[in-house]
């Protein structure tokens, strides 16, 4: 049953449409993404399915009684109260007994309800808005970037929150592992259009390569008729008869859709100055330690970083990774122990505050520094040509970078680093606020950087592609490292140690005695519910085996070439597998909770 169902919409910021005469309908307890490059409308479609703003064209329709509730990607909050009234405000004035689904979402964005939200950094602001989006469990979620500010352990949260969600859930992310995870449908902003891609986003990627090529196809006829056509048009006589004019207007038509044909935006092009090479040993901490207060960040740690090493820092929000950096760096002094740095390094930093840009100067300044030109690669470049491979055009180049967006802001500050002759490259979340376009050109860029690499990220897929090693935070200090990225520290580490499920465990060994916080005693089950209970973990892994080969049917680029009602059925039967999964899940759970256990 469709929540919410847009016709004929249309918007424009300038002389450009952002939103071109489009249509899109979302059904109950869909999760779809919106995904494109940044500044192509995603935030603002957002702002017209919440009501906030009107497009120019078309209509808005909801279901009566609709709720909804967004979670900007960038707004300030300002409030002298605490954490926990401003995200109960998400409840609408429900009773003090529903206060448990504050406490609960606060514990697992790690917030402290008694905070006042004056005295947040901007990350924790935005996880307070967060937590009141969350709460409030409205019929259609929207989140702009919901991952941003979140470490790993808070992303698998909200990823299994998001799962289970009842209502209708949008969502714009760059966070590929979340993407994937949670999306039934990936709707994408091209040029105006949108274009509706079922099923995950590895299928989206291989349908979404087909279908360009299709396009470059179509676009060559195109103007291959199109020059016929005006090579006969040239013939003058012949084509003013009258029995030619509808052929002329047909000529016009096609000039009008060729001059209308929006060329495909541009990519940033990344090139990294490089200095010479630095000695072998690029860092070596010796039995280094910082605490703050009674607070132990980094304790009795030792490490060397040697020339090409790519290190990753995974840990929870507050747990030290900046102060890791910074004691490597020379920018903090160590309690204890002792840093020492090798010859020739040359540091080029990323700050995850973007603390290093004056929201003053222009653009064109923060990069050119009173120069007309830069130096990359060795070569002279002005400032303007360089500006135009990160997307700033020349009217952009000259704003403020207080008028800049978030996504704009991180691909001026990568602008200005990569201008900078480095062979240390320490990156503090470089990831926030990019297209999945510009984030996948970074990651392809540090894959071949020469150089050694220190980076912060919680994004999993971005570990997993770019470092060789992770040092991670496992508490009270005590930092770990191992061998490989993200995933691969998820088979080498600790089983006690905290990280969100990817699925429910269907076949968990039994405990002795009843659950922590049991405070009834269980009632057997039935034999009816036993053999339930025993037979569903084989019933849900036929259905997940039945949703995988849909999704694979789906992804297949011979997919839409079937006939209309075959498309139909296949589509239907995975929304149809997706709400069995869902009823299964939950009873599988109900029964496990009253199983006793011996």
């Amino acid at each position: 049953m469709p929540v919410v169902v847009l016709d004929h919409v249309s918007i424009a910021y300038g002389h450009l449409p952002l939103l071109n005469d489009i249509a899109l309908q979302v059904d109950a307890r869909e999760r779809v993404s919106l995904i494109g490059r940044n500044g192509t409308g995603k935030s603002t479609l957002l702002r017209v399915i919440d009501g906030e703003v009107a497009p120019d064209a078309g209509s808005i329709w909801r279901q009566p009684g609709v709720r909804t509730a967004r979670l900007e990607q960038d707004v300030p909050l300002s409030a002298a109260r605490s954490v926990f009234a401003v995200v109960a405000d998400g409840l609408g004035g429900s009773e003090d007994d529903q206060h448990w689904r504050v406490d609960r979402v606060l514990s697992h964005l790690e917030l402290s309800p008694d905070r006042i939200v004056d005295t947040l950094s901007g990350g924790e602001k935005r996880r307070v808005l967060l937590a009141r989006a969350l709460v409030s469990q409205p019929d259609v979620l929207l989140l702009d970037e919901p991952t941003n500010h979140l470490d790993i352990t808070a992303i698998t949260w909200l990823e299994e929150f998001l799962v289970d969600y009842p209502g209708a859930v949008i969502f714009v992310t760059h966070d590929r592992a979340f993407l994937q995870r949670i999306a039934t449908r990936i709707v994408e902003i091209d040029r105006g259009r949108l274009l509706s891609w079922p099923g995950d986003y590895a299928g989206f990627l291989r349908k979404k390569e087909a279908w360009l090529a299709n396009e470059a196809i179509h676009q060559v006829k195109f103007d291959k008729r199109l020059a016929e056509e005006e090579a006969w048009l040239r013939q003058g006589v012949k084509a003013r008869r009258t029995r030619n004019e509808g052929r002329v207007r047909a000529l016009t038509a096609m000039r009008e859709e060729r001059a209308a044909r929006r060329a495909e935006a541009g990519s940033v092009r990344l090139q990294m100055e490089r200095a010479d090479p630095s000695g072998q040993l690029v860092i070596e901490a010796d039995a280094i330690s910082k605490a703050f207060g009674d607070k132990p960040v980094v304790r009795d740690f030792s490490t060397r970083v040697m020339r090409g090493d790519r290190i990753g820092l995974i840990g929870p929000n507050g747990t030290g990774k900046t102060t890791l950096l910074r004691l490597l760096l020379g920018a903090v002094e160590p309690d204890a122990g002792e840093v020492r740095r090798g010859a020739n390094v040359q540091i080029a930093y990323y700050d995850q505050q973007r603390e290093q840009l004056d929201p003053e100067r222009t653009v064109f300044d923060t990069v050119g520094d009173g120069n007309e030109t830069v130096t990359v690669n060795g070569q002279p470049r002005h400032v303007h040509g360089y500006l135009r491979d990160f997307l700033f055009p020349a009217e952009r180049a000259r704003s403020p970078v207080k008028a800049l967006s978030g996504g704009e802001r991180n691909r001026l500050l990568l602008a200005r680093l990569f201008t900078r002759p480095a062979n240390l490259l320490v990156l503090d979340e470089p990831t926030n606020d990019l297209d999945l376009e510009t984030l996948e050109l970074l990651e392809s860029q540090l894959v071949e950087w020469p150089g050694t690499l220190l980076l912060v990220s919680h994004d999993r897929v971005f570990l997993d592609n770019v470092v060789t090693s992770t040092l991670v935070f496992e508490g009270h200090g005590r930092i770990q490292e191992y061998v490989g990225g993200y995933e691969d520290w998820l088979r080498q580490r600790n089983v006690d140690a905290p990280v969100g499920p990817a699925r429910r465990d269907l076949r968990r060994k039994p405990r002795a005695g009843t659950a922590p916080g049991d405070s009834q005693p269980k009632k057997k089950l039935s034999f009816k519910e036993q053999r339930e209970f025993d037979e569903l973990p084989s019933h849900i892994e036929a259905l997940e085996a039945e949703e995988r080969q849909l999704n694979a049917a789906i992804a297949d680029p011979e997919f839409y070439k079937e006939a209309a009602d075959a498309i139909r059925r296949t589509l239907a039967r995975l929304e149809a597998v997706h709400s069995e999964l869902a009823v299964g899940y939950a009873r599988w759970d109900a029964l496990d909770a009253r199983v006793v256990r011996r």
